[in-house]
């Protein structure tokens, strides 16, 4: 029987089999010379009778490597990803499926954001984002790529003939009972045309304000933010931080009958019913300044914009807000009071700034440790960045293990982590003032920052050192 090494497996071993092959018959790819396949098997399986029925299937000649059932069922999970509501390892019927349809469902079974489809000089690939990072998924020929990406162009009304410049489309993607949209971007690259599928979510019925990760004081801070009547509330981060959920929650608070709330976006990722929610087309002059400019015409009473991206939405978004509206929007910084000073870069008035902002929000993404794994280690000081005084004292901390119900990463699901800065007189001074340290007005309101809401979930045992670690430097 083979060890219980470590067994990796790549993009090119994982396509030798299709994904309900490995899980019928329980068995993983291992080497592949000439005419012959060799594969992992169950230690327990009838060799005789599977390797007569694999050769069969296959048409190669078949070698068999006995492996524990158990390292079976961990590389499985592992490497052939299933939506563990539906995972079985029972053979469906064969079908002659569309891949790219086959893929976008996969996708949104992973709980996946985007599907990065990528061509090099001698191999073309798809890779998921999962919780945050890259997973590679498939390995395509190189003559099949030219087809998906045309099948991909024309579902999303792009124009096939174009392959010199960016292209953006959208398409609306059905299954079952499942109906959701796909944000589609086409790059020409070095050896052809890179395509990322962004999966967006029209259900917004599992938004909720209360769970996203606030402490209780901060929600208390940004509820209070979104009770005034006028001002702006900013959220900063980096792309793919949550900053759109946030707001999407936020909306969902807000609607209400009594309210009139305008939303200009780029994507609209959810629809909200008694919402009025226009999309962001560039090409046609509709950015988010004209559509401020509009909006104040409508009559609102709330106005979110997707992003300031610029000095002129920056200047519209303070307007709306200096007459008389709610306006709520996100913007990237690496802090909440760093947001301060990116706008006065901008070019907005320091006076007009302090006289609108209500509140400023920064906000993070952490991957959560799956309980069902993590294990417990003694902890040594020496882990910690050079040069950063931890907030208590931890004895014990839980690292990343991995097992089927994480399909081995380690980790499962995700928290934002937020540094909320409610926006009093003393700040308003401070920002009149184009003050940037602010230390001693944040430790009197007891503001906690990224870093340290985030240390207290590594001290929770809810997420691992190495997910905090670069919060950690910005102390």
């Amino acid at each position: 029987m083979s060890s219980a090494a470590e067994i990796v497996l790549t993009a090119d071993q994982l396509h030798w089999l299709t994904k309900d092959q490995a899980w019928h018959y329980r068995v993983l790819p291992f080497e592949r010379r000439d005419h012959t396949l060799t594969l992992y098997c169950e230690a327990t399986a009838d060799r005789f009778n599977l390797q007569e029925e694999l050769e069969l299937l296959t048409g190669l000649g078949i070698n068999l490597v006995p492996l524990a059932n158990a390292d079976i069922d961990k590389y499985l999970s592992k490497y052939y990803l299933k939506d563990q509501a539906t995972a079985s390892p029972q053979l469906q019927q064969q079908q002659d499926e569309d891949f790219l349809r086959q893929l976008i469902q996969e996708a949104r079974n992973l709980k996946s954001s985007d599907i990065h489809i990528e061509i090099y000089e001698q191999k073309c690939r798809v890779r998921v984002r999962i919780d945050g990072l890259m997973v590679e998924r498939y390995l395509l020929k190189q003559d099949e790529y030219p087809a998906l990406v045309n099948k991909i162009k024309i579902l999303s009304n792009l124009d096939i003939a174009e392959k010199r410049l960016p292209q953006d489309g959208r398409i609306n993607f059905k299954s079952g009972n499942q109906q959701f949209d796909i944000r589609v971007s086409v790059l020409p690259t070095l050896h052809g045309e890179k395509v990322v599928l962004r999966l967006l979510s029209n259900d917004a019925t599992n938004i909720d304000l209360y769970t996203l990760g606030f402490s209780e004081a901060d929600l208390e801070s940004y509820l209070q933010g979104i009770r005034r009547p006028t001002g702006i509330l900013l959220i900063s981060g980096p792309t793919g931080s949550g900053k759109t959920t946030t707001l999407y929650a936020t909306l969902k608070l807000l609607n209400k009958e009594t309210r009139n709330i305008l939303t200009i976006e780029d994507p609209i990722e959810y629809t909200l019913e008694g919402i009025n929610q226009v999309q962001l087309k560039e090409s046609i002059g509709l950015g988010f300044a004209t559509a401020l400019k509009t909006f104040l015409r409508q009559d609102p009473d709330v106005i979110m914009v997707g992003e300031i991206r610029d000095t002129e939405t920056a200047n519209m978004a303070i307007r709306a807000a200096l007459t008389g509206h709610l306006v709520l929007s996100t913007i990237h910084t690496n802090s909440a009071w760093g947001t301060i000073s990116r706008l006065i870069d901008m070019g907005v008035p320091s006076f007009l700034l302090a006289n609108t902002l209500n509140t400023s929000v920064a906000q993070r993404l952490i991957r959560l440790l799956c309980p069902e794994c993590r294990q417990q280690e003694v902890f040594d000081n020496a882990l910690y960045p050079r040069q950063f005084k931890p907030y208590s004292q931890v004895s014990h901390h839980y690292v990343a293990k991995g097992c089927a119900h994480c399909y081995y990463t380690g980790y499962k699901g995700r928290k934002a982590v937020y540094e909320v800065i409610p926006i009093d007189q003393d700040f308003a001074l401070a920002i009149k003032n184009a003050e940037m340290q602010v230390d001693h007005l944040l430790a009197e309101r007891g503001v906690l920052t990224l870093a340290e809401n985030a240390f207290e979930l590594f001290k929770n045992g809810q997420t691992s050192l190495d997910e905090i670690y670069p919060l950690l430097f910005n102390y």
